[in-house]
């Protein structure tokens, strides 16, 4: 038996109600308005300028992580095919594709690496909070061509109020992509009962601190920015809760689609794009090489013939599969419910929360099992493998992936629990 429930959006439009049907739990917006526009469609002569860069992003992969940033070899490549600005407005020099293109551009750019695409994949959307900013502020940003942003929600050390805006100083860790970004959305605190707010802060305002020395995604140049005392005028900020309800500050959520995107399912989901082309690419380089190997201590000279290697790599790609399936759900529903010119109703925004987290999930277990079926030859320095795994392994730690706070937020609504969620989506 089905049961049918009415969710009303937060935004007051002539398309406020969207319907939810259940199957076994999972729910699924339907009758979404028909919308010109971007729409849910992917754009694949976008993606098919990402696919072609795809050998030479593989080129300087090393190269790229050795100097902790994305080489400027594959920066000016990117620029050029336009794939930095793929969220922002023809009215701004963007491309104005949707979020399932922006997506598949990402995950084809991770499948040649991992660090480039992280930085691709935040550099975007940052990018794009900025579009949803004042239209003088959007009109600052994107006075120059090259205009980019970079971005990090947690507060500063200093936020004071002054006369037309605020000073603001503090350091913004984990920045990834800044090397390359014009201007930072980053969080600041101001007035009122909820003080969480973003500011849109100029690069000539701050400097980068060298601090991402780790493991994995070692070229996406997630270094700590430092500003100090730096104003920011009232027109170039915007309170967080605004932004996580769609009520972005931009005249444009009447004509713009992706003015309409909800915020945080947006914020979460660009953050499994790379580890989808990590994915492929391991998926890629197993089936390349893995059918030929010996398998030691076993009868099997091939692991083509192995029952062990068989079920290993069936399984891997299975998991990929799903967290590709995920994904271009996510996108449906974000995308939707923009073309639709509606609020993205709470419910959905968890489970794209949740499902981000199980997204990452999904990929690092497949690759996990891939690495067992090609040996401990695959952890070599030397190997590609071993940065794609270890690659993996950083991006699915990020806070917005984790799994168990988006599994808790979806659980809460979808059982009405009576204490409120301890998360934004």
């Amino acid at each position: 038996m089905k049961r049918l429930v009415v969710i009303r959006s937060a935004v007051s439009v002539p398309t406020e109600i969207q319907r939810v049907e259940w199957r076994t739990g999972m729910p699924e917006i339907l009758d979404r308005p028909q919308a010109t526009g971007a729409g849910t469609e992917l754009d694949r002569e976008v993606v098919a300028r990402v696919t072609a860069l795809v050998p030479l992003i593989r080129e300087h992969a090393e190269k790229s992580s050795e100097e902790r940033r994305v080489v400027p070899e594959v920066m000016a490549a990117l620029e050029e095919a336009g794939l930095l600005k793929l969220l922002v407005p023809r009215r701004l020099g963007g491309s104005e594709t949707n979020l399932r293109t922006m997506m598949e551009c990402v995950a084809e750019v991770g499948r040649g690496d991992g660090s480039t695409a992280w930085a691709v994949a935040l550099l975007n959307v940052c990018t794009w909070f900025s579009t949803t900013f004042s239209d003088e502020a959007q009109d600052e940003v994107f006075s120059t061509p090259e205009a980019k942003a970079c971005g990090i929600f947690s507060p500063p050390l200093k936020s004071e109020k002054v006369d037309g805006g605020y000073l603001v100083s503090g350091r913004w860790a984990y920045s990834s992509g800044s090397f390359a970004a014009t201007w930072a959305s980053l969080g600041i605190g101001v007035e009122g009962d909820d003080p969480r707010a973003l500011a849109l802060i100029p690069s000539s305002a701050w400097k980068i601190e060298p601090t991402w020395f780790v493991a994995g995604m070692k070229g996406s140049g997630s270094d700590t920015i430092v500003v100090e005392d730096h104003f920011v005028p009232e027109h170039r900020i915007q309170r967080f809760a605004d932004m996580v309800e769609g009520d972005f500050r931009t005249s444009h959520k009447g004509d713009e689609q992706n003015a309409n995107m909800a915020f945080i399912p947006v914020a979460a989901i660009v953050l499994v794009g790379a580890q989808i082309g990590l994915a492929r690419h391991a998926l890629e380089r197993t089936l390349a090489n893995l059918p030929k190997k010996n398998v030691a201590y076993t009868c099997y000279t091939n692991a083509r013939n192995s029952p062990t290697h068989q079920l290993g790599v069936a399984e891997a790609a299975t998991r990929f599969d799903q967290a590709e399936m995920l994904m271009r759900r996510a996108c449906a529903d974000v995308d939707g419910a923009a073309a639709g010119g509606v609020q993205l109703d709470r419910l959905t925004r968890a489970r794209v929360r949740m499902d981000t987290g199980i997204i990452g999930e999904l990929v690092k277990d497949g690759i996990d099992k891939l690495m067992t079926a090609n040996g401990a030859s695959s952890f070599a320095d030397g190997n590609v493998l071993s940065r794609i795994w270890r690659d993996s392994e950083i991006a699915g730690r990020h806070a917005l992936v984790m799994p168990e706070l988006g599994k808790e937020a979806y659980g809460r609504l979808l059982l009405g629990a009576d204490e409120p969620l301890t998360i934004d989506i």
